[in-house]
């Protein structure tokens, strides 16, 4: 419509200009966003597919395959046409509806980890990343034997010495080896370092824990702020759980009470949880008549039982649930993750399950990010918003069902432990805060992994000072070790998988831990009327209606609104602190006259 310099232009007439400007800015971005999710959900299919089989059958060939695919989806995410098209829409956003705008955000976020605009690096970074996985997970871990010779272990067996061993010799002797393959990796960590701070700068973050701190609306320092916050509420219980725990190994070793603990005095390899030292608690002899298949099948009945679906059969035939045998040839990633392969009803899990407590909360866990894709994957979230509402959510909604997986009524219920078991409630509150993601996780994530990510990226750690660094912040924040000196030739970092595939994002598992107390804390009060320490949410369906209200969302609505929508606060460790008040009054009294490794801090 062409309007002449002296026609007037009335209220109506310019009302409907301005809906009628409205109505094609939404129309276009409706478009954008359609053709865009259609191109995307196949390149992420084959992509998925791809990394899929590099990580169940590691191998040149698979890990080309993946590269390849990788490129590819990258390509489309990262074009340039993808960023000016998203740049020209949300530059127009105050006449988008609010569900156009984060998918529009979405798009820019994932364009940002792969820029086409500097396409050479996102290729040499996509080629970084393959090789540093394969280097990782084709490791052949050795052990020396008594003979001199040495014997090819999995980390599995690795993880059941320092669990279960009581020689401190052997204990090492696992510690070390598990800590090999860092050699191989701190070259490929420092490319890594350099190519993801080059294609994060590319596009305006100060840096690659910049960029995916993007992802919770907070800058890198307010992150880091955050993770120091509760490693600080945290720190009271910490050091009486330190305290504790210094004093039982040192009895059960027959050595000196140390001011730190040796990190290989610990069941964990990095000393994140701390399973078995509470030995009237362990749980594996329950397990010894189980099968691994149980274990899994078992995870799904709890989650039918509070009213979800039965899992497709699609899941059980194309996932990789068990471990590899001993006689075959084939490596593959020990690390249990579940994937969503086409963003709709392709979910699997890998894992290597065997019968004991362990795996069982794993398990729980698995399905739990499995059924956040099933509850999320419908028409009323788009395809680019089909995850947690943050991720740490997605964590947090695994460890709920991990946390729920351990509560002893649900364990009776399922015989695994006789109702005529005595365990003092306390000694069952100390193995649960000192073992998974709980109080001795906190110091590890929020404290040395994030604080060394951060450093690595945001301040551009020098390689030379990898090893120093990482141990100067595992002795702050966890009152950890080594056994011996650790020089510049090892890399101890890298030997964590997420610092090399799932990097600058440690924090989602801090936060995830405290979020799933607070979702806890509100499921065993308002719904089950239970003590949070001892409920059983098996059977109710209005536990699973409560987490569906979340999982359904996907990342439809911001995460802080959601919290407060279903707890009536904002994130807080109030609800951890809480759980754990009467193993602190214990503790107070069992470590008096006992020297506190943090005192001074």
């Amino acid at each position: 419509m062409y309007l002449g310099r002296k026609q007037v232009l009335t209220a109506a007439t310019i009302a409907l200009l301005i809906s009628c400007s409205t109505h094609s800015i939404k129309d276009g971005a409706d478009a954008f966003l359609e053709d865009y999710s259609e191109k995307l959900q196949k390149l992420y299919y084959a992509t998925a597919e791809a990394q899929w089989l590099a990580n169940t059958d590691i191998t040149p060939e698979h890990d080309s395959l993946s590269a390849l695919t990788e490129k590819e989806y990258a390509a489309f995410v990262g074009s340039k046409e993808v960023i000016e098209r998203t740049r020209s829409l949300l530059s127009q956003k105050d006449e988008l509806d609010p569900l156009q705008v984060r998918q529009l955000n979405k798009i820019m976020l994932a364009a940002a980890h792969r820029p086409g605009t500097i396409p050479a690096v996102t290729d040499e970074l996509i080629n970084a990343e393959t090789k540093q996985n394969s280097l990782l997970f084709g490791f052949d871990f050795t052990l020396p034997q008594k003979d001199g010779t040495h014997r090819k272990v999995s980390t599995n067996e690795i993880d059941n010495i320092l669990v279960k061993s009581m020689h401190v010799q052997e204990r090492l002797a696992a510690w070390e080896t598990s800590k090999e393959v860092g050699k191989i990796l701190k070259d490929g960590l420092a490319d890594l370092q350099s190519l993801r701070n080059q294609v994060a700068g590319e596009m305006g973050y100060s840096s690659f824990f910049d960029l995916e701190v993007a992802d919770y609306g907070m800058t890198a320092q307010e992150m880091i702020d955050l993770m120091q916050e509760l490693v600080r509420q945290l720190r009271p219980l910490y050091s009486q759980l330190h305290t504790y725990a210094r004093y039982e190994l040192a009895k059960r070793y027959n050595q000196p009470v140390p001011e730190k603990i040796p990190a290989h005095w610990l069941p964990n390899r990095w000393g994140q949880n701390w399973p078995g030292i509470v030995e009237a608690v362990s749980l594996d002899n329950f397990f010894k008549d189980k099968t691994k298949e149980w274990i899994v099948e078992q995870s799904e009945t709890f989650y039918m039982s509070i009213g979800f679906p039965q899992i497709k059969q699609n899941f059980w035939e194309k996932s990789d649930l068990y471990p590899v045998p001993a006689s075959s040839a084939r490596k593959k990633n020990n690390h249990a993750s579940a994937w969503h392969l086409n963003l709709q009803d392709d979910y699997r899990s890998l894992m290597s399950v065997e019968p004991n407590s362990r795996w069982f909360g794993t398990s729980h866990h698995e399905l739990g990010h499995i059924y956040y894709y099933i509850e999320y994957s419908t028409p009323d979230v788009p395809l680019v918003l089909r995850e947690g509402a943050n991720r740490s959510y997605h964590e947090g909604i695994g460890e709920l069902m991990k946390l729920a997986s351990s509560q002893r009524m649900y364990l009776e219920q399922l015989e695994l432990l006789p109702k005529d078991t005595k365990i003092d409630p306390i000694q069952w509150l100390l193995n649960d805060a000192l073992s998974g993601s709980s109080v001795v996780f906190i110091p590890f994530a929020a404290g040395t992994m994030s604080h060394f990510e951060h450093d690595l990226y945001e301040k551009d750690l020098p390689k030379e000072e990898y090893n120093k660094r990482w141990w100067e912040y595992v002795e702050k924040f966890q009152g950890i070790v080594p056994p011996s000196v650790r020089g510049e030739e090892y890399c101890d970092a890298a030997t964590k998988t997420h610092i090399n595939n799932d990097p600058a994002q440690y924090y989602d598992y801090a936060l995830s831990c405290v979020l799933k107390f607070q979702l806890h804390d509100h499921i065993a009060r308002n719904i089950l009327g239970q003590d949070p320490r001892h409920c059983n949410y098996y059977g109710n369906k209005d536990v699973g209606d409560f987490l569906k209200s979340i999982m359904r969302l996907g990342a439809t609505k911001d995460w802080r609104e959601i919290l407060r929508e279903i707890t009536g606060e904002d994130l807080s460790a109030r609800a951890m602190l809480e759980y754990y008040q009467p193993l602190l009054d214990y503790l107070e009294k069992q470590n008096k006259g006992r020297k506190n490794a943090f005192a001074d801090l």
